[in-house]
């Protein structure tokens, strides 16, 4: 609020130009980025938690830079069609060597992650640009064509493919854009984290070392695994694994591949592999056909040419255990390897016990070209870290997010960690999806192209070409050809300086909704936006100069019984404060309002005195505070076009008893030392200064009276749980009075 000095200096300035004056000054403040900054938070569901994560970290590190973004657009009037695109699109923009502009694509990023659903996470980011930027309702075509709006349901799924064209980078690698306020900080943040990444690495290391020795001993497991897959076997044949659990399937599936792969390269090896695979015989003749495989290899032995040559530990282990079914084969196999894998461990063990170097090969040629496939960077068996651990058991992986959670905690709360952009990036190759059967993904209709929709596109609409195609739909949306876009944000503004808009659903303007009240006012303010560069504060300006605008709020019976609900804007509808500008106006009277700016959300739930503006606030999306349910806070669950407002006893319980009301209070009658100017001056005096500090005004004679009146019956503290003085108790009813909750 202003103060009484900025008040009476603007009553007292007798200048055409006065009011112009005093909307300047408000909308080159930093505090206006503040303020409407939140209302494009409200719309872009804006919150610092994912919602439910299972056992993962549930806020999100970095989602603060999302909100100083929005702000910081708001006070340098970024215009409103570039807004739109550093929002679906900044990755892909020009930014002159400024990176801050990537903190924008958090507009689809901070949503809900539906634990970790693609196709949910997906309709949500397709709903919040439909309603939040085109106020169309697409989300209703995800099963079917829409019910009422020119909709159909491969309009829905165009966008659908374009978002998941993109991708989320993991958070470790999202991208830098500034430096902690303390390099200090910075340094110990830096120190613990490769601490802390260390210790994630080295158990992933060692887990993978234990996965690979283990994998060098089983061969025979997971060969009888892709056998049983492959549908070798016949009849009612079973593998019998040596180790207590089956292979896991994508460790069966790399083995697969690998075995087609190198069918020629490895031919010593596999070639009797092969030709047990290829045998399509039943389970009684399975024996006779094999021992006449083993003999033709026995046969082979001697053989030196590269494409007769086979292995001779193979060829022994058939002949050794004749094969009566290709699980047998299996296991011949795996007996031999792992036979070369003891025998290469025992040289190591020795070499390192008597301290000689590291032995290089093994003798035997057989063995030694066995070791060499078991070794090599191309087999599932030497499978490198990252992909051993996307075969670990559920253990180990509850292990490794314990780990990993300790890392994402200390970026969460390190006062060192750097801001870094939730950004979303295009994957390589784009993704062409299909129509999803009443919603079901696993029933695929006609394909989907990347496109926009076609009741704005036309007929002759185009699909996107590069990459994900989000900058194309950015421009799209953002095109002043688009009928839709300047009015639906115009239709915002307009509703939060009046308190309702031209028209009434600011996120639908389909066919159910009501018509504008003034549509030739809504086209004019779109097409004077546009005109104006779409600057926002050129809208304000333009709205605030009207006479409509600078109307009171006096009442005429004539005009009520016309229109009882004010839709044509016969005078001024008073307006409560929503939470953030009360709590902010009570720091502010009270002396308490902190400039300090941007960073992390403080928790307003354990620190409900912190002297930070409200904007800056932690919101938790699973958890929200009290105090934001009691004083109707934004769904932030999806966009939120407008905030209810209702009128509970909870609000006036804690008017009457919350923390911040009653330390306010204190520091208030503190800061303006009413007990002092009470007993220098007279008491009239203290009740002036105090009047003109909360209501910006002088209290009239009997207001004066009334509160002589009630500081005569407090003299003394108040016998309340929470002691207060009789001043204290009266700054506290002035600041809960609805002359300070609304604005009229």
């Amino acid at each position: 609020p202003p103060t009484y000095q900025e008040v009476e200096a603007f009553v007292n300035d007798k200048s055409p130009d006065a009011y112009e004056k005093l909307i300047d000054r408000l909308l080159a403040s930093p505090h206006y980025g503040e303020r409407w900054g939140r209302h494009w938070l409200d719309v872009a569901r804006y919150a610092d938690t994912k919602g439910y994560v299972f056992t993962s970290e549930r806020r999100y590190p970095y989602s603060y830079t999302y909100r100083d973004y929005v702000i910081r657009a708001f006070n340098e009037d970024l215009p409103f069609d570039q807004f739109i695109r550093e929002q679906l699109a900044a990755d892909q923009l020009d930014r002159k060597g400024d990176d801050r502009s990537l903190a924008a694509l958090g507009f689809l990023t901070v949503g809900r992650r539906y634990r970790g659903n693609i196709h949910d996470i997906t309709d949500d980011r397709i709903d919040l640009v439909s309603r939040g930027l085109l106020g169309l309702t697409a989300s209703c075509a995800r099963c079917h064509d829409h019910k009422f709006d020119p909709v159909p349901t491969k309009d829905y799924y165009g966008l659908y493919s374009v978002f998941i064209s993109s991708y989320e980078p993991e958070e470790k690698d999202l991208p830098v854009i500034g430096k902690p306020k303390s390099e200090k900080a910075y340094e110990a943040y830096q120190t613990e984290r490769a601490k802390r990444q260390k210790n994630v690495d080295d158990y992933i290391h060692g887990e993978a070392e234990k996965f690979r020795a283990d994998a060098r001993l089983s061969v025979g497991d997971v060969l009888q695994a892709v056998a049983e897959k492959q549908k070798l076997a016949a009849g009612d044949q079973k593998p019998q694994f040596e180790s207590k659990e089956a292979p896991h399937r994508r460790y069966v599936d790399l083995w697969r591949s690998y075995l087609a792969r190198n069918a020629k390269s490895q031919r010593a090896v596999l070639a009797p592999w092969n030709q047990f695979a290829a045998l399509k015989v039943k389970p009684e003749e399975f024996a006779a056909r094999a021992a006449e495989i083993v003999q033709k290899l026995s046969q082979q032995e001697a053989e030196t040419q590269a494409d007769k040559r086979v292995n001779l530990l193979i060829v022994h282990a058939l002949k050794n255990n004749p094969p009566e079914n290709i699980y047998d084969v299996c296991r011949a196999y795996g007996s031999a390897f792992k036979e070369v894998e003891q025998a290469w461990t025992k040289e190591l063990a020795e070499a390192e016990k008597a301290k000689k170097p590291r032995p290089e090969k093994l003798e035997d040629p057989a063995a030694e070209e066995l070791r060499q496939i078991l070794y090599d960077a191309d087999c599932p068996a030497a499978s490198d870290d990252e992909v051993a651990a996307s075969m670990f058991n559920r253990a180990q992986r509850n292990k490794i997010r314990q780990l990993e959670k300790q890392l994402e905690t200390l970026d969460v709360t390190s006062p060192g960690a750097p801001p870094r952009a939730m950004v979303m990036l295009d994957k390589d190759k784009p993704i062409t999806t299909h129509v999803h059967l009443r919603g079901n993904p696993g029933r695929r209709g006609d394909q989907a192209p990347r496109q926009f929709f076609r009741i704005l596109a036309g007929a002759d609409r185009k699909p996107f070409e590069k990459g994900s195609g989000r900058l194309e739909l950015a421009e799209a949306i953002a095109s002043p050809d688009n009928p839709l876009t300047a009015r639906v944000f115009v239709n915002r503004v307009w509703m939060h300086h009046f308190g309702e808009g031209l028209v009434k659903t600011p996120s639908d303007f389909g066919v159910r909704s009501d018509p504008p009240s003034h549509p030739e006012l809504l086209d004019y303010l779109a097409s004077r936006f546009m005109e104006e560069g779409w600057s926002v504060k050129s809208l304000h300006k333009i709205i605030m100069m009207s006479a409509t605008y600078q109307q009171g709020s006096q009442e005429s019976k004539q005009a009520r019984l016309i229109d009882s609900d004010n839709r044509l804007l016969w005078k001024r509808s008073p307006a409560r404060l929503d939470f953030e500008a009360m709590r902010d106006s009570l720091l502010f009277v009270s002396g308490q309002l902190s400039e300090e700016t941007e960073g992390r959300g403080f928790q307003i739930d354990e620190m409900p005195t912190e002297p930070k503006r409200t904007v800056y606030s932690f919101v938790d999306r699973n958890n929200l505070p009290n105090v934001f349910r009691t004083f109707d806070f934004a769904n932030v669950e999806s966009s939120t076009a407008q905030r209810p407002y209702t009128t509970v006893p909870q609000q006036a319980l804690f008017a009457m008893n919350s923390p911040l009301l009653i330390e306010q209070s204190r520091f208030l009658v503190k800061d303006l030392e009413l007990e002092k100017v009470a007993k220098e001056q007279n008491v009239d005096a203290a009740i002036t200064k105090l009047y003109q500090r909360v209501l910006l005004r002088n209290p009239a004679a009997e207001e004066l009276e009334l509160g002589k009146q009630f500081l005569a019956h407090h003299h003394d503290q108040i016998e309340t749980p929470i002691r207060m003085t009789g001043w204290e108790k009266y700054a506290q009813v002035l600041c809960t009075s609805n002359e300070f909750m609304f604005v009229d």
